[in-house]
């Protein structure tokens, strides 16, 4: 019989559906990762046949899920950017290049509002915007309503942002971080699931923030 790998992405994704138990065959195999996960969203592994009832989930083999990312930079992230970009494709994303097209100056907040703008209207799915710092960026696309930019310069920043922060859109400084760091920081940014939980009580109360002054 063919057994099914069980990841903490398969509990992440079974967590994003509002699932509360997740069946699986006998022969398949769960990491400790997916226990500790399944654990702490508190879900329930479960083996037979799953009832015709709402709230449970039958696995099946899962695969990554893919989106458009919106990209862009000002003259100072232009050349990260078109790295990225073709890393980012290789990764398996669709890419939309809001520019800047070349290394002529330009003004940050202009390609920061487009990346941010087109995550908005679900245009795209993820956005990430390069300039010399990452800080005036991540400070305009973040007065985009419904936008939650991130200024990662690590690993551990990228993780935290989506897990804690469901960070949607992730700004990056070209003279702060080398290509590597960033390929690692981009990677890590769109494959990481946001944690819920009690990361979800704390980003509605940065969402009820944003609805008081747009009411």
């Amino acid at each position: 019989m063919e057994k099914d790998l069980i990841t903490e992405q398969t509990i992440n994704d079974v967590h994003s559906k509002e699932c509360r138990v997740v069946y699986i065959k006998e022969n398949d195999i769960v990491t400790p990762a997916a226990r500790d996960r399944a654990r702490q969203l508190g879900i329930e592994i479960s083996t037979g046949k799953p009832p015709a009832e709402k709230n449970v989930h039958a696995t099946e083999p899962v695969k990554e899920k893919m989106g458009k990312v919106a990209v862009g930079s000002d003259h100072g992230g232009f050349k990260m950017k078109g790295e990225l970009v073709s890393f980012i494709k290789e990764l398996g994303y669709d890419v939309i290049d809001v520019g800047t097209y070349s290394e002529e100056s330009c003004d940050y907040p202009d390609v920061a509002y487009a990346v941010a703008y087109s995550v908005a209207k679900k245009e795209a799915w993820r956005g990430i915007m390069i300039d010399g710092a990452g800080i005036g960026s991540s400070i305009a696309a973040n007065k985009i309503p419904g936008v939650r930019a991130a200024c990662c310069y690590n690993e551990f920043t990228a993780r935290n942002c989506r897990e804690h922060n469901d960070a949607n859109v992730l700004t990056l400084g070209s003279r702060g971080i080398g290509i590597e760091v960033a390929k690692s920081v981009v990677k890590i940014f769109l494959a990481t699931w946001f944690g819920g939980g009690r990361h979800k009580k704390r980003v509605d109360k940065i969402i009820d923030i944003e609805k008081r002054f747009l009411s």
